[in-house]
């Protein structure tokens, strides 16, 4: 088990409890109140446009099974349903999630060019970096994308990123994924690469490296779930920024460990002024409409 795995399981039981205290309003109280969607923003310099806010599928991921996935598909494509209708235009996934298929029931009532995908490659099932031969990965890497494509049913991908980044090395030791996924770049079947980092070192690094487009950095004002504190992290992720990179937050509310100060969480990432967008594992319909409500209620400073 990786400490990154290792990090979502022992969080999980306070995580799952916290989370249903925050959200344990009903969807008929929930309709009370009108939905503002999402302001549509660009992600940084990459020529793609999405909502402030998106959809997550990986709320306890791992194996390829997250509780999203759990769901079953009428109840997660009915979601994705309700969140796209809401006006969410972005869909964040990944292969250990094995959410591609469920979005793909999704596409199957929802314009694909009206959406954003990102999802992310596991590269750790070709096992350590340095002990596979660098062929071997690009080739890894091209087939992987190309299950992507054929599990969602889509000729291209919109951000696909290097999943769950714990060293500060990186940059050198996935050199032969890096290079195969700027090659799908160039063929168009990829508009945007970059990085999810599950460590401080290997942030830095993605906040200097060339390559990347898009960091998904984990950032809220607590510090829960991250990297680092939240005042060292809010200035790699500002630097990063400088340096042209699009920066998408993610566990907003600590991997649900925060909900019960959900205000002080989302008014803080609204105050960043280098948050393109965020992405939140909403796992009911009330919760989407409640994220965006609190997305209107703090309103992005100008």
């Amino acid at each position: 088990m990786t400490a990154c795995r290792r990090r979502e399981f022992l969080a999980a039981a306070a995580g799952t409890a916290v989370c249903l205290r925050g959200f344990g309003r009903t969807a008929a109280a929930a309709a009370d109140v009108a939905v503002p969607p999402p302001p549509i923003v660009p992600l940084g310099a990459t020529g793609i446009t999405l909502s402030r806010i998106g959809q997550g599928t990986g709320m306890r991921g791992g194996n390829r099974q997250s509780n999203h996935s759990r769901m079953g598909f009428e109840k997660l494509v009915a979601l994705f349903r309700h969140a796209y209708d809401r006006g969410v235009t972005f869909f964040d996934m990944a292969d250990i999630y094995g959410t591609h298929v469920y979005f793909r029931e999704a596409l199957r009532s929802i314009p694909r060019d009206k959406v954003t995908i990102l999802t992310k490659l596991w590269w750790r099932y070709d096992g350590k970096p340095a002990e596979a031969p660098p062929d071997f990965q690009k080739r890894s890497t091209r087939m992987a994308i190309e299950r992507f494509q054929h599990e969602i049913a889509t000729d291209r991908l919109d951000i696909v990123l290097l999943h769950c980044l714990e060293s500060g090395t990186w940059d050198k030791e996935l050199q032969a994924y890096m290079e195969a996924l700027s090659e799908l770049k160039e063929k168009k079947r990829i508009r945007a690469v970059g990085v999810s980092c599950h460590n401080f070192e290997a942030l830095k690094t993605a906040a200097a490296c060339p390559w990347v487009d898009v960091i998904l950095a984990r950032i809220n004002p607590r510090g829960v779930a991250m990297d680092a504190a939240a005042d060292q992290v809010v200035p790699v992720l500002a630097q990063a920024k400088r340096n042209g990179k699009a920066i998408i937050g993610m566990k907003i509310y600590g991997e649900g460990r925060l909900v019960e100060r959900k205000d002080e969480c989302m008014q803080f990432a609204q105050g960043l002024d280098f948050l393109d967008c965020m992405t939140i594992g909403s796992e009911a319909i009330e919760h989407v409409d409640d994220n965006l409500r609190l997305l209107a209620k703090y309103p992005k400073s100008a």
